[in-house]
């Protein structure tokens, strides 16, 4: 009877450990994914302040729609622990966090649009629209 209550306890500590390592993937992987979308952010700013046409952003485009459409999902229950900057608003505020990924979605949609004209002041206006999408979730559902 010892044997099998250890083992059991042995299974659940192990079940435990490998939630906490599935979480730090999460984490680290959302955290990842969240450093490049920036990193394309900068690298269309460059092009957007001199208008620039942004034609060549529309597979980065393609990806940062893609991860955004995907955001809710990176923020399952019980990863607002550890190393992340993640406010508990996630998850006490779920809709209104699922709205502003579906505003960034919309915002890069129309960023998309306006790279594939070929008209540099509208992809510098659809750039403009993104900056402050990302500010409003920022503000709301991420620590400083």
């Amino acid at each position: 009877m010892k044997k099998i209550l250890l083992a059991g306890l042995a299974v659940l500590a192990l079940g435990g450990v490998s939630m906490a390592f599935a979480q730090g993937d999460v984490i680290t992987q959302r955290r990842a994914g969240l450093k490049r979308m920036g990193e394309h952010m900068t690298a269309m700013k460059a092009v957007a302040d001199v208008r620039g046409p942004g034609a060549q952003f529309s597979g980065t485009l393609d990806e940062m729609i893609a991860f955004y459409q995907g955001l809710p999902a990176r923020f399952p229950a019980g990863s607002g622990t550890g190393d992340t900057k993640a406010l508990p608003t996630i998850w006490s505020d779920n809709a209104g966090f699922v709205a502003a990924a579906n505003d960034a979605v919309a915002k890069l949609q129309a960023l998309r649009v306006a790279a594939t004209t070929g008209d540099g002041a509208a992809f510098q206006t659809a750039w403009q629209a993104v900056g402050p999408t990302c500010g409003a979730c920022h503000r709301t559902y991420r620590a400083r």
